[in-house]
């Protein structure tokens, strides 16, 4: 059991590796896109946000239909749709066609963005799970490096719609992984209705259940949860959005300014990671997301006034990563294993409620005049996950939600 949790963690890697990668393709192959579609780049803008944009209207559903058909098969139709939606777009000649296929991959990814936290949450919950929520988490800038690497080449060369027929075979050959590796945990017991002395690390209950929301006093805290993730995520979004401009408005080359922001997107992808070994061996998240969320908004609100800005970009690569499994881990700290597909619905309603006002955002330089104004937002942002934390404590405590024997 033990050797198969790896094994399952480094498939689901591997599978949101896939989402990442599909997510970039739009943005790699923007000008051959907008060339043969003839359309220009706010439609381009709206493709690349479609990925995303309906999560906030089917999370929740989303939890319910996992937890009346079960983990592995929403998953694998999460995946399909992911590979359907490529393939539709790969075959697009107009806007209409391409808006269709990228809405079915992202309705896709969300399912399966949803699923496959569960999954991990499942096999690793009260043991490693903040370690292996940031390998899970870490799996999407890889996709997105991956991406950046490999498609605007593949676009030149061949086009791209070999670059979204690239992006649906990875979600396919993801989906067949899955299929052939992901069993759920399997513990004695865990056959019948909802125990509620079942252990925070117990498989999900396998009976039929009805589909309902978790009890009440998990609601306040998985909201707050969420919004704490959207306020990192966001708050990344500012970061790499305007950083560049900011630094450009400084006085760097365009070279330097594209390219110090450009690090920190290489040092998340190690510091995710490794930030949740530390954070699990040293067993303090609770301290890490405070004190690391403190840090990372003062580091922004420091480069927001050119302060080090060459330092800063790196060191905000470094403790923005840190506890990335620890906030991603929350909701099992107050969830039942029979509670999870419905309450990380919940949980992902509030963060892509909030995910869905960064597009809003992106007229931030407009409004206020300078691209630093953005980065005073994006620190404003991570200087609340701190009392935002201190609430989902006291929420979380205020009552048994999550018994344990």
């Amino acid at each position: 059991m033990a050797d198969r949790r790896w094994i399952i963690l480094f498939v689901l890697f591997l599978a949101r590796s896939a989402m990442g990668f599909q997510f970039q393709s739009v943005a790699s192959v923007a000008p051959q896109l907008a060339e043969s579609l003839a359309i220009g780049y706010t439609e381009i803008g709206l493709l690349i946000g479609l990925y995303f944009l309906p999560g906030a209207l089917i999370s929740l559903p989303g939890g319910f239909v996992i937890q009346r058909f079960g983990d592995k098969p929403i998953c694998a139709f999460g995946l399909f749709l992911m590979m359907a939606g490529g393939l539709v777009l790969g075959v697009s000649e107009s806007f209409t066609t391409a808006f269709v296929g990228r809405l079915i991959s992202g309705i896709g990814a969300i399912l399966f963005n949803q699923v496959l936290t569960k999954m991990a949450t499942d096999w690793f919950a009260g043991r490693e799970i903040i370690f292996a929520m940031a390998v899970v988490l870490a799996s999407w800038p890889f996709g997105v490096a991956a991406g950046l690497l490999i498609q605007p080449e593949l676009a030149l060369r061949f086009g791209w719609s070999d670059v979204m027929w690239l992006c649906a075979a990875f979600c396919g050959l993801a989906l067949i992984l899955v299929a052939i590796a992901y069993r759920a945990p399997q513990h004695a017991g865990a056959k019948t209705e909802a125990a509620p002395r079942a252990k925070p690390g117990a498989a999900p209950v396998t009976g039929v259940r009805p589909l309902a929301l978790p009890p009440r006093p998990q609601l306040a805290p998985l909201t707050v949860a969420g919004i704490i993730w959207a306020n990192a995520n966001v708050g990344l979004v500012l970061f790499f959005s305007f950083a560049p401009q900011s630094l450009r408005e400084f006085g760097f080359s365009p070279l330097a300014a594209a390219s110090l922001p450009s690090y920190a997107l290489w040092i998340i992808m190690v510091s995710v990671p490794l930030g949740g070994y530390l954070v699990e061996r040293v067993g303090r998240p609770d301290a890490a997301i405070i004190l690391c969320c403190a840090v990372t908004g003062v580091v922004l609100a420091l480069l927001a006034f050119n302060f080090a800005s060459p330092l800063l970009c790196a060191v905000f690569g470094v403790v923005m990563g840190v506890p990335a499994g620890a906030v991603i881990a929350l909701p099992a700290r107050v969830l039942r294993p029979a509670d999870r597909a419905a309450g990380l619905g919940v949980f992902f309603t509030a963060y892509y409620a909030l995910m869905a006002l960064g597009p809003l955002l992106a007229g931030w330089r407009e409004a206020s005049g300078t691209a630093a104004a953005a980065l005073l937002l994006a620190a404003a942002l991570f200087l609340a996950i701190s009392p935002l934390h201190l609430l989902f404590q006291r929420l979380a405590t205020a009552k048994p939600v999550a018994e344990q024997s």
